[in-house]
């Protein structure tokens, strides 16, 4: 384990995402292309690979490609007819989570319905949150291992609305894989031994306004896909080092399957 540049006494597997060097978390300034030294937080530098505490490491590229699908999809949305503004369309009446769709065999839109949002609050809430936790994560984790997060993250919440939802109630929207980020990074500060209590204020204020009156908002979705993603986030920090990528692996795949568990046990219950 290598040891912060500043602080010999202190390991960390974080190191600065423009010069390389290892820092420990009072070190480290998180920035929108990651992490960075005291340093590199001072000057404007081209980015470099860093190495990343979990996996191999990467530009911030992945968070900005989810955000511009989810921003195409919206698009197409809204092309389609009225969806994107209003909650219709073909769009959303083909690929959101619908119960007796998914039944009947059309499983896809447990990934789809993830990547389709209801109206323009919808869609910048979401996104805006990805841009704010999706780069320290991905520079975190690793290009791959943040990827599967938020996918298995996003059919995680889809998976828990279907599954938990009424049959004849809709659904759609990148909030399960949102939510699985801020499970993320409540076990990546845990990993690190950083301050929680912002993040969980910030989930409780969420959780809490999905039960106002009025507000439309499906919390089965939330709560699925905060616990898949902190399942996931879990498997990834908490791998030994010696065995590092069977053990990452072997944790997304477990979970991805308790996903696709409970898909199955609801469609048995519907058929």
């Amino acid at each position: 384990m290598a040891t912060c540049y500043r602080h010999p006494d202190r390991e960390t597997g974080v190191s600065c995402s423009n010069c390389g060097r290892p820092i420990c978390p009072d070190c480290m300034t998180t920035t929108s292309v990651g992490m960075r030294c005291p340093e590199c937080a001072r000057e404007k530098t081209k980015v470099r690979t860093g190495t990343a505490a979990f996996g191999r490491a990467g530009a911030t590229s992945a968070t900005t490609v989810l955000i511009a699908i989810n921003v195409i999809v919206f698009l197409i949305e809204i092309g389609s007819g009225s969806g994107g503004l209003n909650g219709g369309g073909n769009v959303i009446d083909n690929f959101s989570v619908f119960a007796p769709k998914i039944a009947d065999g059309e499983w896809y839109r447990v990934l789809t319905g993830g990547f389709l949002h209801a109206g323009l609050l919808h869609i910048a809430f979401n996104m805006y949150a990805l841009y704010l936790f999706g780069p320290p994560l991905e520079s975190t984790l690793g290009r791959v291992r943040f990827l599967s997060l938020y996918l298995v993250s996003a059919v995680g919440g889809t998976a828990a609305s279907y599954a938990f939802n009424a049959p004849n109630q809709g659904s759609l929207g990148a909030s399960g894989a949102v939510f699985g980020l801020f499970g993320a990074f409540f076990i990546v500060n845990r990993k690190f031994g950083r301050d929680n209590s912002g993040l969980l204020v910030l989930l409780a204020i969420n959780l809490a306004f999905a039960f106002l009156p009025g507000t439309n908002i499906d919390w089965h979705a939330h709560v699925g896909g905060l616990v898949t993603g902190s399942l996931v986030a879990s498997a990834l920090v908490y791998a030994p080092r010696n065995r590092r990528t069977v053990v990452q692996t072997t944790g997304c795949v477990v979970v991805l399957l308790m996903v696709v568990a409970l898909v199955v046990w609801r469609t048995a219950q519907l058929t």
